[in-house]
């Protein structure tokens, strides 16, 4: 095992790992994830490999298909509660409580979610209840999810509890189909090869795959049962990919072995991509520790110097064991979780990005104290102190701003996980995390059907009763603390105001003042000209039919698309009056002098690599993340040269989940903080984005009108029935109209249930019915077009004050 400066960087990096369990099949990282698209994280925080990308905590939560009728069988109705993850240590606790409630489940009225499937994994330590529970948010969720590479694939029995002894790692499955049938699988089937169609490539092999349409990548081979899949088709492998910990079914005719390492390792995406670094860091790690491999010492600090011995030794074919030294271990004593985890700090390992970036957290003029939450709560309650003190989540004193649903504080590190994980959902429509830490490993979800919030148990225990969990889980429903009545509850208590505190949450960052935007003079009505507008990534001319219906005369639209039914749509329902010069990249400075001047430039880059549910995101600066800078090109060639006396006004939008530093970026080069504008307050459906701009009156309140439809039920055609007030975001995957933990489909017909209608959807954002029906489109393409679509009451919104100063019909 590394013994030297170095390996202390592996064996951190190992313990730092974060991940999440969705399980993605055979389907590749795509284009077009949203901020509901599931997908995995596995992030190494402490990686000397780690750039651009700052890790992100996920949840440990599976998201796949829909419950099975096997998981419903193995509880009752009426309970919403849902596991996150649990130590070794309270897994008899869990055995004893499930056998008490299953007698009583019936008189309760309680749904018991099945339990958590066990699994195996190489390369990380067990998972103990050693270290404080609220320690680094990123490392509380951490669990790399690789199967267990020796003696084939062992499953804990749901049905008969068997635990086995060795070291295990858990992975949650509530949403998986094969929950049920791969946790009753009999032992007879377990000690059968997995793969047996003499290709090679078993279980635990480190090995480099190849999908269509990605470049060759590092993964292990792990069993079916760890993807909470089917198992693999023949002369098929399950991988799981170093780097992401996605997983994909991948021909064993697409594989080679770890040992080609020369043949496959592209310098080039070693340079550019950080998620390719941290791929190869971990399966070199992974070798390292299999081959029993250690490295000289490294004098020098530089991360690329301590990692260019382990490149070497690959790259000279693992010498001296070579490929006999890679094989999956099968005995105890060789385990690769039995090695121990040294302590290494982040900021030593963790290189500089694209740009120097200084951590706000550092430059306190003095040392927090910490204090876990029991001593917050006996100050607050005892010693009468405030808790605007204190930080909410962790209860660190001298809070860096303020919590924004509820009275106290939160530190700048807790801060940064809000503000990119509060908007986080999962596939059953509630919050991935707790609303008031953003984390937890057992949340108890709200059982208002329009409410989509969930609370952890450490949360409620500890800020508002020791036994408060126990009593939520009798209740049915149970309503959350959003639902309540405002009042006090242990020293939780709701802000009166806390739907304007978190709008000021989300548009202010204390690390970033900027001036504030030049205030333009209203135009007298006499003077006013029709306006000129520059669209970029236009989608579906949400801004020209939004100034249309406010009146705006508009004299000149120029959008540019790519998208060729999006185009159809414009073309179609504004009869040629937009002006579509296709992609962005192409707009010269020399076009803009030809079509300009504009008085307003709008837009929003796709955000498939800015979205932190995309496990394969390529963030700021590579991939579609790219397109943001040619937005910030044009939109610095529209704007008013010296001397030029005019309004000149612009928005630009993306997704609220993305990470915390590429929002401080953008703000950089816009010279401004966003607004986070949700669609829920105008409409049927929730939608959270950023907004940056200079738009008059961006930071007021967001008033519905008369002709906006609040409810679902307002969408609806005649003789269907809503069953809910409310739908969560609606993306462009097909299933993401399905609701709750059940899944169930949101309208009733006939007294079955039934799918929205394309035209109901159209209503839902605020489009005219029949507004996407060009083409012969069918659904899953007009969905499509909808979900990467504005929300039109809220273009509304920021669009009306322009009223004062461009012409109107």
């Amino acid at each position: 095992m590394p013994s030297n400066k170095y390996s202390a960087a592996i064996m951190e990096e190992s313990n730092n790992m974060t991940a999440t369990a969705p399980v993605n099949g055979d389907t590749p990282p795509a284009e077009g994830l949203s901020e509901n698209d599931s997908g995995v994280e596995l992030t190494n925080e402490n990686s000397p490999l780690t750039a651009a990308e700052p890790p992100s905590p996920f949840s440990p939560k599976q998201n796949g298909d829909a419950a099975s009728p096997q998981d419903d069988n193995q509880c009752s109705r009426g309970s919403r509660k849902r596991r996150r993850k649990k130590s070794e240590e309270e897994e008899s606790t869990w055995d004893s409580y499930s056998e008490d409630k299953s007698s009583g489940a019936s008189q309760l009225g309680l749904r018991q979610t099945p339990r958590p499937r066990t699994i195996f994994q190489a390369g990380l330590t067990p998972h103990t209840n050693t270290k404080p529970r609220r320690q680094n948010r990123k490392q509380e969720h951490s669990m790399l999810l690789w199967s267990l590479c020796g003696g084939g694939p062992r499953v804990a029995v749901v049905a008969s509890g068997r635990v086995p002894e060795a070291p295990r790692l858990e992975l949650m499955e509530q949403d998986s189909k094969d929950s049920a049938q791969s946790s009753s699988t009999s032992s007879s089937s377990e000690n059968q090869p997995e793969y047996n169609d003499n290709k090679g490539f078993g279980i635990g092999e480190l090995v480099w795959g190849k999908i269509k349409g990605f470049s060759w990548w590092p993964g292990i081979v792990v069993t079916w049962r760890a993807t909470g899949k089917r198992q693999a088709s023949h002369g098929m492998r399950w991988l799981q990919w170093f780097g992401d910990g996605k997983f994909s079914e991948v021909s064993a005719d697409k594989l080679d072995s770890i040992t080609a390492f020369p043949k496959f390792f592209s310098q080039a995406s070693y340079t550019k991509l950080a998620s390719y670094r941290r791929a190869i860091f971990q399966a070199l790690e992974m070798a390292s520790i299999r081959a029993d491999k250690t490295f000289s010492p490294c004098e020098s600090d530089n991360p690329e110097d301590q990692v260019k011995p382990m490149l070497d030794w690959a790259n000279g074919g693992f010498l001296p064991k070579g490929e006999e030294g890679l094989k999956p271990t099968h005995t105890a004593d060789s385990n690769p979780l039995d090695h121990q985890v040294l302590d290494v700090s982040l900021p030593e390992y963790f290189p500089s990005g694209k740009r120097p970036r200084v951590s706000l957290c550092k430059n306190k003029a003095t040392p927090e104290e910490s204090y876990s939450r029991e001593q917050m709560v006996n100050e607050v309650l005892k010693k009468k102190r405030s808790i605007e003190e204190f930080c909410l989540s962790c209860g660190k004193m001298r809070a860096a701003t303020f919590h924004p649903l509820f009275e106290g504080g939160l530190c700048q590190t807790c801060k940064d996980v809000y503000l990119e994980m509060s908007y986080m959902y999962d596939d059953d429509g509630y919050q991935s995390y707790c609303t008031v830490c953003c984390g937890g490993r057992e949340v108890l979800l709200c059982g208002n059907a329009n409410c989509c919030r969930c609370f952890c148990v450490d949360c409620l225990d500890i800020l508002v009763d020791p036994g408060a969990s126990n009593n939520a889980r009798y209740l049915d429903p149970w309503r959350c603390y959003m639902c309540q009545p405002l009042l006090q509850y242990g020293v939780l208590k709701r802000r009166h105001d806390w739907s304007l505190k978190l709008q000021e949450f989300f548009a202010n960052d204390n690390g970033q003042e900027f001036e504030k935007p030049k205030i333009y003079p209203a135009v007298p009505a006499e003077q006013r000209r029709p306006i000129r507008v520059l669209s970029l990534f236009d989608g579906i001319a949400t801004g020209y039919l939004v100034l249309r219906d406010l009146g705006f005369k508009v004299d000149q639209y120029v959008a540019s698309e790519v998208c060729e039914d999006s185009i159809s749509v414009g073309v179609v329902r504004h009869e040629g009056k937009i002006q579509y010069v296709h992609d962005v990249r192409d707009i010269t400075k020399k076009n803009l002098l030809e079509w300009g001047p504009f008085d307003l430039v709008i837009g929003g880059s796709p955000c498939n690599d800015l979205s932190i549910v995309n496990p394969a995101r390529k963030g700021l600066y590579e991939g579609t993340g790219r397109l943001f800078f040619e937005f910030y090109r044009l939109l610095s060639e529209a704007k008013p040269k010296e001397g030029e006396d005019r309004p000149f006004f612009w928005m630009f939008e993306n997704v609220v989940a993305m990470g915390v530093n590429d929002k401080r970026d953008i703000s950089r080069f816009l010279e401004c903080n966003p607004v986070m504008i949700d669609a829920i307050e105008v409409s049927a459906a929730h939608r959270a984005r950023y907004f940056w701009g200079n738009l008059p009156g961006m930071n007021r309140p967001l008033c519905a009108s008369g002709m906006d439809k609040l409810e679902l039920q307002d969408c609806l055609e005649h003789g269907r029935v809503a069953k809910f007030g409310k739908v969560r975001t609606i993306t462009t995957r097909s299933n993401s109209i399905k609701q709750g933990k059940d899944q169930h489909f949101p309208v009733l017909m006939n007294g079955k249930e039934d799918i929205l209608w394309c035209t109901e959807l159209e209503r839902i954002f605020g489009f005219p019915v029949h507004y996407t029906d060009v083409s012969n489109m069918g659904r899953g393409a007009r969905q499509k077009l909808l979900g990467r679509s504005w929300s039109v009451p809220v273009i509304r919104h920021l669009f009306a004050p322009l009223k004062d100063y461009f012409a109107c019909e």
